[in-house]
């Protein structure tokens, strides 16, 4: 049987998980929980709006990842409004929401193995790496 490539695992996976609608906000439960610093990044947050862009960057990922031209402009966007001259998203954060958006997931997606694992950290880590180097 051959297996499925990562970003087909990494959406179908999305989709389960964003079939509950406790997942985005499961996440940035965990998310505050991490850091104190990260909590305050998000005190003037409407989050029914952040809790959309959230999916919807998630979602973007992946067609980022496989060189979609317009989830790549997208995530340059995103990239630029996290810099040090906008939102400050630091890059020191960017581990710590890796490990939780990860951590969520895996317990949202009741079909979570180690394949999937490995697709959301590889097309998560490439999205981080350009979000690091646009800071």
């Amino acid at each position: 049987m051959s297996q499925l490539p990562q970003k087909d695992l990494f959406l179908q996976s999305l989709n389960r998980c964003s079939n509950d609608e406790n997942f985005i906000p499961a996440f940035y439960e965990r998310f505050f929980a991490a850091d104190p610093e990260i909590r305050d990044k998000f005190r003037n947050t409407d989050f029914e709006k952040q809790n959309k862009m959230l999916l919807r960057s998630l979602q973007l990922a992946a067609g980022a990842t496989s060189g979609d031209p317009d989830a790549l402009h997208e995530m340059q966007e995103r990239a630029e409004t996290h810099d040090r001259h906008h939102l400050n998203i630091e890059p020191r954060f960017y581990d710590v929401w890796l490990s939780c958006v990860i951590a969520t997931a895996s317990e949202f997606d009741p079909k979570w193995d180690p394949p999937t694992h490995q697709a959301w950290k590889t097309i998560l880590g490439h999205v981080i790496n350009r979000m690091i180097k646009s800071y």
